[in-house]
């Protein structure tokens, strides 16, 4: 946050001439400067330079300031050995007695306003830290991170609801600057939306971050935090599981049982048995674990009962007058991984009509994105609103990472998946 060197003192007390000298160092304060005190200055920057505190202390403590510049230069050093010995509440106590003197330049001081805002923020001056960012603003200087400070004053303070609009002005700000947002910011935001039940924000968020970072960690992480959300449709749960799968993201025992039980759920007993037994493939599940023992028991007979049905339901959906027999058909091809054959009724569905729009696009795209048509896919889940958005934006920004992966990917050779 802080370095040495902040107030270029080496610079000016070069810049100054011998015995009570009086210059101007560019739009800065004028210098008068005895050279007892230049000598002792010069030092005891050396001394701070070379990262010995104790003998710039030494040669800090002899210094005995006359002019309102020396003042200014000796709280300068002061604030820098303070730097070096990291000792935040001496820096807080230098900016002060800096402050005090007519020789802070005009150019400085904004961005001085703003650190001393930080440091008090971080020895718990709270109130004084807001007075310092609001000094500094009325000087000029607004950047980011000073939004990001009064945030996280805020936070310290308890302050939740004050502090959720400065975090959400420096997202905006910073996505307008075309910087890349730091994770922890992300990370802050959405605990906040998180807090004030604003899932729509919570899933936009983790959607950016995960646009920016994608590991199979994070993709766990993200999409656990939001199928915590309250009052979730079970197939929206089940293809949130299914992105999790796709990304590699499965890490536990609880995953691969919750996703198994959502599929038996849904009806899809081929893809509960499936997924037990990767969970065993992975070592996460046993087969004497007892509550997917007892569902892969029951789902065993059931599965093979539903390939077989398959093809004749896909005949009647055929000659249907509406689409709910063909989307039921697809999502049956969809559960069994056999995407190409999803894709083609689910687009029967949508174009016989009758059937949840955003559900059938959804998984239209999904099918496609797993059957290698990403561009197909992206049309698709972009023409997804209301209950099912949410669900096509996390699968959008997994399209995403799949063409970015296609577009570095040496010829004849496939993306994982």
């Amino acid at each position: 946050m802080l370095k040495s060197g902040l107030f270029a003192i080496a610079a000016v007390v070069a810049a100054s001439g011998p015995a009570m000298a009086k210059k101007s160092v560019a739009s800065g304060p004028v210098i008068v400067m005895s050279e007892t005190f230049r000598t002792a200055a010069q030092a005891a920057d050396n001394a701070i330079k070379a990262g010995d505190a104790n003998t710039a202390q030494a040669h800090i403590s002899g210094l005995m300031p006359v002019s309102d510049f020396e003042a200014y230069a000796a709280a300068a050093l002061r604030f820098e050995l303070a730097v070096l010995k990291q000792n935040f509440q001496a820096q807080r106590v230098a900016l002060t007695d800096m402050f005090k003197t007519a020789s802070v330049p005009k150019k400085d001081a904004p961005r001085l306003r703003y650190v001393a805002g930080y440091l008090s923020y971080v020895v718990g001056n709270y109130d004084d830290a807001l007075a310092q960012l609001d000094y500094a603003k009325t000087l000029g200087y607004d950047a980011t991170d000073a939004t990001m400070l009064r945030a996280d004053i805020y936070l310290r303070k308890n302050k939740a609801r004050e502090a959720r609009p400065f975090v959400q002005d420096a997202l905006a700000r910073q996505r307008a600057s075309g910087q890349p947002v730091p994770a922890a910011w992300y990370d802050r935001a959405i605990s906040m939306a998180y807090g004030a039940g604003d899932w729509a924000e919570v899933g936009a968020l983790y959607r950016e971050r995960l646009g920016r970072y994608g590991s199979a960690g994070e993709w766990r992480s993200a999409l656990a935090n939001y199928l915590s959300a309250p009052g979730m449709d079970t197939q929206v749960q089940l293809d949130l599981y299914r992105l999790q799968a796709a990304n590699g993201a499965m890490a536990s025992e609880r995953d691969y049982q919750a996703y198994a039980q959502l599929a038996e759920k849904a009806g899809n007993h081929a893809e509960a048995k499936a997924i037990i037994e990767a969970g065993r493939s992975a070592g996460k599940l046993t087969a004497t674990q007892a509550a997917t023992a007892s569902l892969m028991k029951s789902v065993t007979p059931k599965a093979a009962k539903e390939i077989a049905a398959i093809p004749a339901a896909a005949k009647k959906a055929a000659a249907a007058k509406d689409g709910s027999a063909a989307l039921s058909v697809a999502d049956g091809y969809f559960s069994l991984s056999q995407f190409p054959q999803a894709a083609e009724h689910y687009r029967l569905a949508l174009s016989k009509g009758g059937v949840d729009q955003g559900k059938a696009n959804t998984r239209l795209g999904i099918a496609l994105a797993r059957s290698g048509d990403l561009t197909g896919a992206k049309t698709a889940l972009a023409q997804v609103t209301g209950n099912w958005a949410n669900v096509a934006g996390f699968w959008s920004v997994w399209v995403d990472q799949q063409s970015r992966k296609t577009a570095f990917q040496p010829v004849g050779v496939s993306p994982a998946s």
